[in-house]
């Protein structure tokens, strides 16, 4: 079984929420991103157009986002979800293993995940876990806090505490937050 860390964006905290974006980062350095057009723009609070759109590539103009993409051979999709969908789908068929998705606070992004690959759980990929590790849970272990204390804790803070340099990126950006949550999991296990 491998390992994918991954982070979602998403319109906010409700029920209704749609996808923004998502990053994948795979042990090896293998990362996809994409950012979807079909997200529910009724929905776009400020704080989510301030830290959320502005670090993406398509609505936020991110010029530097984009060059690093490229740098990094990261495989880079826009389009609709069923577009998204389609793209990642055909990423994952080279991964020769089972795969366990790897997250933080990883309640709407699984979800929102799992709505994107499969219309449930039962019908994800064979090769897919349904179920999601979530490191908020490691940090709160390995700390020994509470993961109420967990989830409050900065994972940049906690990274530089712990010797390591922080990925190239911003925070809310989908992918460089799937690196951090990948380099904290190495860390405590």
């Amino acid at each position: 079984m491998i390992n994918l860390y991954f982070d979602a964006e998403f319109t906010g905290l409700h029920k209704d929420t749609t996808l923004i974006s998502i990053g994948i980062v795979s042990a090896s350095g293998e990362s996809f991103y994409a950012e979807l057009n079909d997200f529910a723009d009724y929905q776009i609070t400020p704080w989510i157009k301030e830290n959320v759109l502005s670090n993406t590539v398509v609505k936020g103009e991110n010029k530097e986002l984009a060059e690093l993409l490229d740098k990094e051979n990261t495989v880079f999709v826009v389009g609709s979800k069923y577009e998204v969908r389609e793209s990642l789908l055909e990423w994952l068929k080279h991964f020769e293993s089972d795969i366990q998705f790897v997250s933080d606070v990883s309640h709407y992004d699984f979800v929102l995940l799992v709505d994107l690959l499969a219309s449930s759980a039962l019908e994800l990929p064979d090769c897919i876990s349904a179920s999601c590790h979530d490191i908020n849970q490691d940090i709160a272990r390995v700390l020994r806090i509470s993961e109420k204390e967990a989830f409050d804790l900065s994972r940049e803070e906690l990274l530089t505490k712990l010797g390591k340099p922080l990925p190239k990126g911003v925070k809310h950006n989908a992918l460089y937050d799937a690196k951090i949550i990948q380099a904290i999991y190495r860390q405590l296990q």
